[in-house]
């Protein structure tokens, strides 16, 4: 377990003192010293105040070694960006592949939706997936199908299923645009997107729905994002038609039930 040593180089990063951390975590010095020195472990609690201090996942806080980072990774960290934004280190995606080496849409299935936090760089967790294909998609991108709970998202209802396209590079995304966002705190989620990376090192996350309020993520907390493509809906969406349009309609069914009666008659 690599915690202290970690956290001392995430302090010195910080430019900040003992004193300082302890303080902004609730604890004093010396309990804080013993965390960086080894002799004592934080409590759960604890660790994830720690965790979301540093903006660094607690499984990385913990098993990392981060004396063995790269000037690069290193400098980025101490900006608070410790995920990879650019993609330049190639994300790892676990794929399925057709008998002819082609790559096809795997689909989350709702029972499986807790487990993808965890198991979507596991090949044993990908291959039993169930899987489909969209001619219509490109055959050079990269596609999956992931479960929507709740209402915040309409038209896009609770039973749907969105295809989205696997995004490398999440500082091209830009403001306004729908993604699945995965993240090790909620799963899966579906939003849309704000860009803040600049000012903020986050993203904002938006509904549809304006009963629900926007948040933030901050990027070190997120696992995967993808552009949303289409939707599969079991529901018919609401259509909502203007007064002219609803006149327009009338008119035009009135005309066929005349028509019909026409035809009955003769």
């Amino acid at each position: 377990m690599h915690l202290g040593q970690n956290l001392k180089i995430l302090r010195k990063l910080k430019k900040q003192s003992q004193e300082d951390i302890s303080k902004k975590l609730g604890l004093t010095r010396s309990t804080y010293s013993g965390y960086e020195n080894g002799v004592a472990e934080p409590g759960i609690e604890t660790l994830v105040n720690i965790s979301k201090y540093f903006h660094i996942p607690l499984d990385d806080l913990i098993k990392k070694d981060f004396s063995k980072m790269n000037e690069s990774t290193l400098s980025s960290v101490e900006k608070g960006l410790y995920a990879d934004v650019s993609g330049k280190n190639l994300r790892v995606l676990t794929t399925v592949l057709t008998e002819d080496n082609e790559e096809i849409i795997e689909m989350i299935p709702e029972k499986a939706r807790a487990g993808y936090t965890t198991g979507y760089a596991d090949p044993d967790y990908i291959k039993v997936l169930p899987t489909f294909s969209l001619p219509f998609l490109s055959k050079n991108r990269k596609y999956r199908s992931f479960p929507i709970q709740g209402d915040s998202m309409p038209p896009v209802g609770p039973g749907s299923f969105v295809v989205a396209e696997f995004i490398q590079n999440w500082a091209t995304i830009k403001s306004g645009t729908p993604c699945i966002v995965v993240t090790k705190e909620d799963g899966i989620v579906f939003k849309i997107v704000n860009n803040h990376l600049e000012e903020k090192q986050s993203y904002q996350l938006c509904s549809t729905n304006l009963n629900y309020d926007p948040y933030y993520v901050h990027v070190n907390q997120i696992v995967e994002m993808w552009k949303f493509v289409n939707y599969i809906s079991p529901e018919l969406p609401d259509i909502k038609l203007e007064e002219g349009e609803l006149l327009a309609t009338m008119k035009h069914l009135q005309a066929e039930i005349h028509e019909l009666k026409n035809t009955l008659k003769r």
